[in-house]
């Protein structure tokens, strides 16, 4: 036999040292011989002691062994799955790619592959093999390694309660709990483990996650032929990947072909459905998982912060995995808005090869129930982390006059010291002239080197008396920064921050607040203008409405909502910005359509924007131009922007805005 080579072996290079210490009295006779030899009784004893001894020390070792009670991290590590509000896949994102699935989710054909192929007495053993381990401690004193022996109940303890250290004590260890925890667990909770924690490669971790590595379906969708091919995997990912090399394509073959045979072998697949699986069932040469694409990341990074803070889950336990994520973004919405901003880009690099290597657009589509629907977050996130959707970076400009008009047509002004406020309305006259010192209750308003403050308005134009409606509708500034100082800063700040932006964009309390000073991003300043279009209640933007995790529902918080200012006010802002709309692009929508929006600009020209809503939809594009690798501090837009009748925001919000086409 071939087993007693080795013993043989042992025998011959013993035999020197035996006759060297053999002793140097008379050899004895025979009688000699069998008064020192055991009799049978003897040999009996030795071997019951020896069984009893053996019996003992396994009862006490299987009593000293206890089940740890933490699993490994890394075979409890899941990874995290996003979903687009129409429940197609987005991402997935984590250290490993595992979902873990419940055992009734996994067809019967494709556990019986995997036992046919690793354990096909796994519901008769005791969650050891004794033929397995003698073998396996034969294969350690005779040649070093610990191959072979292992159940899967073996192989489940391995992979969550030990390493995969090849050694004879953790093989042991390794027995001993498999014992215990078949005591303890279920067959089918022992299975369901193991098909979700063993490694099929492709860096990918249970049933699940390969049968999408491999054949970019779930796993309730394979069937037996794909179900024999995904087992032959447990042997050895590294030798059965048939896209690694023409060997391991054919070891896949042959194993594919021998685990279909064993499951006829044992009853769990007919001859007649054998006959029909011929042909090998080629996986996809890359696994799919992996790519997530470039913008997606940007949406993947807003949904996993608003899920851990809103379903208050530990950044810890976030990053363990198995969340199934369920964003607001519109997979059509976000593919126009990629599309768009690559139409740009080109165009930048044609007419301003110097001014589009820094350009940035930063754009956010929010519904007026809150919902993110689409934002541009940037080119890759793997080279610029940095989001443009939600960066306070630049100022909004004169897009931020209808907060100041909602502030003052809500709140009433001051013009004198000690009177009453007075309510204005949109049929109010302020003086729209160029370079109008901006004045308080007490008199003219100074800066800190001794000057008057004044506003200035688009080309320096001087408009005259003008209403505070036509004022809006025409982006004149000067009526706006005074009636700011009417209506009160406080109270111009209050109602921007009722209406969706957030304090830390402010700024400074100055006279320049009311010409948009303040840095929201795209985001804010979209929710914003929601927050008109839904007369006037605010509900906080959001970009996930659901959670589960391993198909358990998350409890979230409910955004929050308030009201920011009064349907009535809400209503008049939306008509001047209505009426900014048309008298700026006639003609670009229906007449029975509801649409308003307004162009924002800086005094610097670092910032270009436009923000709008369209069937109850805002959007907000910004342009501007910044040196990342320099400093965070805006540059001149140069023609990045486009002319005023003809600007890059708007021609992208334009695009964006579906119900104009």
């Amino acid at each position: 036999m071939r087993g007693d080579a080795p013993l043989g072996a042992l025998v011959a290079r013993l035999a020197p040292f035996a006759r060297r210490i053999r002793p140097r009295y008379p050899r004895p006779g025979r009688a000699g011989w069998r008064r020192w030899a055991p009799s049978w009784r003897q040999w009996l004893g030795i071997a019951s002691t020896a069984v009893g001894l053996t019996g003992l020390f396994l009862v006490i070792a299987y009593a000293a062994t206890d089940i740890p009670k933490d699993l490994n991290t890394y075979a409890t590590q899941q990874d995290n799955v996003y979903f687009w509000s129409d429940g197609t896949p987005m991402a997935r994102t984590g250290w490993v790619q595992r979902q873990a699935m419940p055992l009734k989710e996994i067809p019967g054909d494709v556990r019986w592959a995997v036992l046919a192929a690793e354990n096909e007495s796994f519901y008769e053993d005791p969650g050891v093999s004794v033929k397995g381990l003698s073998r396996a401690l034969w294969r350690t004193l005779g040649r070093g390694d610990t191959q072979g022996g292992s159940t899967i109940t073996q192989q489940y303890v391995k992979n969550v309660y030990l390493n995969q250290d090849q050694t004879l004590s953790r093989k042991f260890t390794e027995a001993m709990i498999a014992l215990k925890l078949d005591n303890r667990m279920s067959k089918d909770a022992i299975l369901e483990g193991y098909l979700n924690t063993s490694w099929f490669g492709r860096g990918t971790y249970g049933i699940q996650r390969a049968a999408q590595a491999y054949y970019g379906k779930d796993v309730s969708e394979l069937d037996v032929s794909q179900a024999a091919f995904l087992a032959s995997l447990l042997k050895g990912a590294g030798l059965y990947d048939p896209t690694l090399s023409a060997a391991n394509h054919q070891r896949a073959v042959e194993r594919w072909k021998w685990i279909l045979d064993r499951m006829v072998r044992i009853g769990k697949l007919s001859p007649a459905e054998r006959a029909t699986y011929r042909a090998f069932p080629e996986p996809l040469k890359q696994n799919p998982l992996y790519d997530t694409g470039q913008q997606s990341d940007y949406l993947v990074e807003l949904a996993a912060q608003y899920a851990q803070k809103a379903g208050h889950v530990p950044a810890r336990d976030f990053d363990l995995g198995g969340y199934q994520i369920y964003t607001t973004f519109d997979r059509k919405r976000e593919a126009a808005l990629d599309g768009l901003v690559a139409a740009a880009r080109k165009k930048a690099r044609q007419t301003d090869p110097g001014g589009a290597a820094a350009a940035h657009y930063g754009i956010a589509s929010v519904a007026t129930d809150g919902r993110v629907l689409a934002v541009y977050g940037g080119p890759d996130h793997r080279k610029q982390g940095y989001n443009e959707s939600n960066a306070a970076t630049v100022p909004a400009g004169s897009a931020f006059l209808p907060f100041v008009y909602a502030a003052g047509l809500e709140h009433g002004v001051v013009k004198r010291r000690d009177a009453p406020r007075e309510k204005v309305s949109a049929q109010s006259r302020y003086d729209g002239d160029d370079g109008v010192p901006v004045s308080t209750p007490e008199g003219p308003y100074w800066d800190r080197s001794g000057k008057k403050v004044a506003a200035h308005n688009d080309d320096r134009r001087s408009w005259g008396p003008i209403t505070l409606r036509k004022a809006l509708a025409s982006s004149v500034n000067t009526p706006f920064m005074q009636l700011g100082m009417d209506t009160g800063l406080d109270k111009v700040k209050q109602t921007a921050q009722a209406a969706g932006l957030l304090p830390g964009s402010m700024g400074p309390q100055v006279p320049g607040l009311s010409l948009g000073s303040s840095t929201p991003s795209a985001i804010r300043m979209a929710s914003g203008y929601a927050t008109f279009a839904a007369a006037g209640a605010h509900v906080e933007p959001y970009s996930v409405h659901h959670v589960t995790r391993n198909g358990e529902t998350v409890r979230m918080d409910a955004p929050e909502t308030r009201r920011a200012v009064t349907a009535s006010v809400a209503g008049e802002v939306t008509r001047a910005l209505t009426d900014a709309f048309r008298s700026a692009h006639p003609g670009a929508a229906p007449a029975s359509a509801a649409v308003s929006g307004k162009a924002g600009s800086t005094a610097d020209d670092t910032a270009a924007w436009y923000v709008g809503t369209a069937r109850a939809v805002s959007t907000a594009v910004v342009v501007y131009r910044m040196d990342l690798a320099k400093s965070l501090e805006p540059l001149p837009l140069g023609g990045l922007a486009g002319t005023a009748a003809d600007s890059v925001p708007y021609a992208i919000w334009a695009g964006a805005a579906s119900p104009l086409r």
